[in-house]
């Protein structure tokens, strides 16, 4: 992966939004300073930001067989510290602003406003041969949970959507989503493979300077999760004079028919491709896609399988069918399914345990035309602006500092269950700063006991927003 940047040495691969660029040949210099410090399956955990330090590092990491864990810079200092006790990374490439987290440890690297900190060098994990890089699975809780990536995952995956959307050098997409976001990274990876230029910036669609930006370096596609495109409507994007901009792509859960609808009319009112997609980390994002010609058809689906994916339907009867209007859970087969999960240090050892099947852990349907539809999900998870929160793991995190709690929800509508008043601003804060998300995404209601059965179990269904 990344092995073959040498053909695009001339073109730029990054530009941010003070004109700042980095060519391929750049990257492949980088490479190569990294491969003299950094000895080949060390572990390093970067701290990413969609900017030019955490680039060189991610493409640097990947071409010199280190294997990176991407996590979002801003994460708080707790959950850090508890993802470097569970995996003893050797290096940690950090923002110069948190160095003084780790001041005792030595900086081997610096370079701008980032530095290369000697973690554990002493005491190297074992690490699979084929494992390429780690995710998180729950976006920025820092849980330990992560997902285990290969070369072949990635390799596979960027093909794929490079290959649905008939990407090329002459792409611009503009980082409208985290790095370190299994969705975002894909962006990345599927227009690094074809030599396109990537636009850089941690700005958000509410800040005039994204879009100064996305206007004045012509970027060519937008991608984001359900929030984004409830946000675009709010900016009365519609209204906009983008004529650079060629497609627009979702992901990250499911946009509401009506919203569909009308991105799909804009577009082809407009001339331009509008995409929804489907995927999870587990199959290095992206699994299916809603081909742009049938979106106006098709709303509400999640479309077919990328090239070289399959899906199929887990019926009740433990049997795996292809048949029409038959819900189950929905199976995932291809190249780019993980290898499996990781919670401790050890099972960064261990090989392939998927065998490229995916239990989605989504319940799904088919139609008489081959397109598929999520209809509900079999697991306690939701989506919050994209990134998948598991309520089982949020209520643990809430127990740090209060036991009679519940989450339940829906996806950007987290739901917190409570029987002490008194506690509602120190769980509101206490959500907000541990697991990285904003205020509007959830409420906290407080009720009488938390309903249980004869077991102890929580009774979710019992619980009322009243």
């Amino acid at each position: 992966m990344f092995n073959s940047l040498d053909k695009f040495s001339s073109s730029v691969a990054f530009e941010d939004e003070d004109n700042n660029r980095l060519r391929y040949s750049d990257l492949i210099s980088f490479s190569d300073i990294f491969k003299e410090i950094i000895p080949a399956r060390s572990l390093v955990f970067s701290l990413c930001s969609n900017n030019k330090e955490s680039m060189i590092g991610y493409i640097s990491f990947i071409r010199n067989k280190a294997v990176p864990l991407l996590i979002d810079s801003s994460i708080n200092t707790k959950s850090l510290s508890d993802l470097c006790d569970k995996y003893l990374p050797d290096y940690i490439w950090m923002p110069s602003s948190r160095r003084e987290i780790y001041r005792n440890y030595e900086v081997v690297y610096s370079y701008e406003n980032y530095k290369l900190v000697a973690f554990n060098n002493s005491c190297m994990a074992k690490l699979n041969p084929n494992l390429a890089m780690l995710l998180m699975t729950s976006g920025s809780t820092g849980s330990p949970k992560l997902v285990r990536l290969s070369y072949k995952n990635i390799k596979s995956n960027a093909e794929s959507i490079s290959n649905y959307l008939s990407l090329d050098n002459l792409q611009r997409p503009i980082t409208s989503l985290p790095m370190s976001y299994s969705f975002g990274l894909s962006i990345i990876n599927s227009h690094i493979i074809k030599g396109a230029t990537i636009l850089l910036t941690s700005r958000s669609l509410m800040e005039k300077s994204f879009w100064s930006m996305l206007k004045d370096k012509k970027a060519t596609s937008l991608s984001g999760v359900p929030y984004t495109f409830e946000m675009l409507k709010k900016l009365r994007f519609f209204n906009m004079d983008l004529p650079n901009l060629k497609s627009l792509t979702q992901a990250g859960g499911k946009l509401n028919k009506e919203t569909v609808k009308e991105f799909a009319l804009y577009c082809k009112t407009n001339k331009k491709d509008f995409y929804v997609m489907y995927g999870q980390t587990e199959a290095t994002a992206r699994m299916s896609y809603v081909p742009a010609g049938t979106i106006m058809d098709k709303p509400g689906s999640i479309g077919i399988a990328i090239p070289n994916g399959e899906f199929s339907i887990d019926t009740s009867d433990n049997e795996s069918s292809l048949d029409s209007n038959v819900d189950g859970e929905l199976i995932y087969s291809g190249p780019n399914v993980s290898l499996g999960y990781a919670s401790c240090v050890a099972d960064l050892e261990k090989g392939d345990e998927n065998n490229g099947t995916l239990y989605t852990g989504d319940i799904a349907r088919k139609d008489k035309d081959g397109f598929f539809y999520i209809t509900g999900r079999k697991r306690r998870f939701i989506k919050i602006f994209g990134n998948r929160i598991n309520l089982d793991e949020a209520e643990q995190i809430i127990k740090e500092i209060y036991q009679s709690v519940a989450c339940a929800g829906s996806d950007d509508n987290m739901s917190i269950y409570i029987v002490n008043e008194n506690m509602v601003d120190k769980v509101k804060k206490h959500v907000s700063n541990r697991m990285g998300i904003h205020f509007s995404a959830f409420k906290i209601y407080v009720i009488d006991e938390i309903p249980k059965n004869v077991s102890g179990k929580i009774l979710y269904t019992e619980l009322t927003e009243e």
